[in-house]
């Protein structure tokens, strides 16, 4: 089935479409805002928490859907492409199934956000609004952000700052620096997610036009960013640790080191091809461990 000449059954074809290895990318920043509000406020509305971990999800499950068939109809994904299968190009699922199906979570997120916005007043409403407009801009729109080389930088700020600043306002009706310097540097891992997507498919994006920061500045440069997304998270934490003074604490997060140099040596040194596929799944589980160890961090 992975390998896209198998026909998937319909319920293993929508859960491709998902893509659910790479929806911890929306939960993490979530657990980390909520983790920040915690150790600040000294308790935790579950019940918020909850829905918004749900609100999220869909965001993120609605963005991969519209995702999937809106490079289908703009002719970026195609059937031997390198990345993993996408329904909509394997012609697993009909477009039309695919787009309502985004529009289905858009609309499930929309009425959880109605409970979120009571909770947190307007700028949850401005939080939530944004954050459906730019899932659906990221690919849809005369001009999609993930076919210019703003990519990364829509992620860092929406899966960063926004979503764990969002958190943290959701507990505490209030904003922190701690909060949005958390988010910066979680945004950076997600981004990074990104940068392994373009990095593969640096040749057949230029192709069909897609602008990417990868196809902009070239591998060599891409290679770099890819650097600095993985250690500066890391090389942020003793700003983290004054404004939230926890002192050694925040040390935690630096057991993924090892792991980051790993990821970092191998996306030098494999040629870009399949195997980018683990790298990208590898590089949203080291977010997630990331963002679990400095929400531990945060609370103890």
């Amino acid at each position: 089935m992975n390998d896209g000449s198998a026909q998937p059954s319909a319920f293993a074809a929508w859960w491709l479409a998902i893509r659910p290895r790479t929806l911890t990318v929306s939960v993490a920043p979530v657990l980390l805002g909520h983790a920040v509000a915690w150790a600040h406020a000294g308790t935790l509305q579950w019940q918020p928490a909850l829905v918004a971990l749900l609100a999220a999800l869909l965001i993120q499950s609605g963005t991969n859907l519209h995702n999937d068939v809106a490079d289908y109809v703009r002719g970026s994904d195609k059937p031997d492409r390198l990345g993993p299968p996408r329904a909509t190009a394997m012609g697993w699922l009909p477009p039309a199934a695919v787009q309502r199906g985004a529009w289905v979570a858009f609309a499930l997120a929309f009425n959880f956000g109605i409970y979120l916005a009571y909770q947190g007043g307007w700028p949850i409403v401005l939080i939530g609004l944004a954050s459906m407009l730019a899932a659906w801009a990221y690919t849809g729109g005369p001009r999609p952000i993930a076919y210019t080389p703003l990519g990364e930088l829509f992620v860092v700020l929406f899966f960063g700052p926004v979503a764990v600043g969002g958190s943290y306002y959701l507990q505490t009706l209030s904003i922190s620096p701690a909060a949005l310097l958390a988010g910066a540097m979680l945004g950076l891992f997600g981004a990074a997610v990104i940068t392994v997507n373009n990095y593969r498919d640096v040749e057949s994006d230029a192709r069909v036009g897609k602008r990417t920061l990868a196809v902009v500045v070239g591998r060599r440069a891409t290679q770099w960013v890819y650097a600095a997304e993985l250690l500066l998270p890391l090389a942020l934490l003793p700003c983290l640790a004054v404004l939230t003074e926890k002192g050694l604490r925040m040390a935690l997060p630096l057991l993924v080191l090892p792991s980051a140099l790993r990821l970092l040596r191998r996306f030098r040194r494999e040629p870009p091809g399949l195997v980018f596929n683990q790298l990208l799944v590898s590089t949203a589980r080291l977010q997630f461990v990331y963002a679990l160890l400095l929400a531990l961090a945060m609370v103890v």
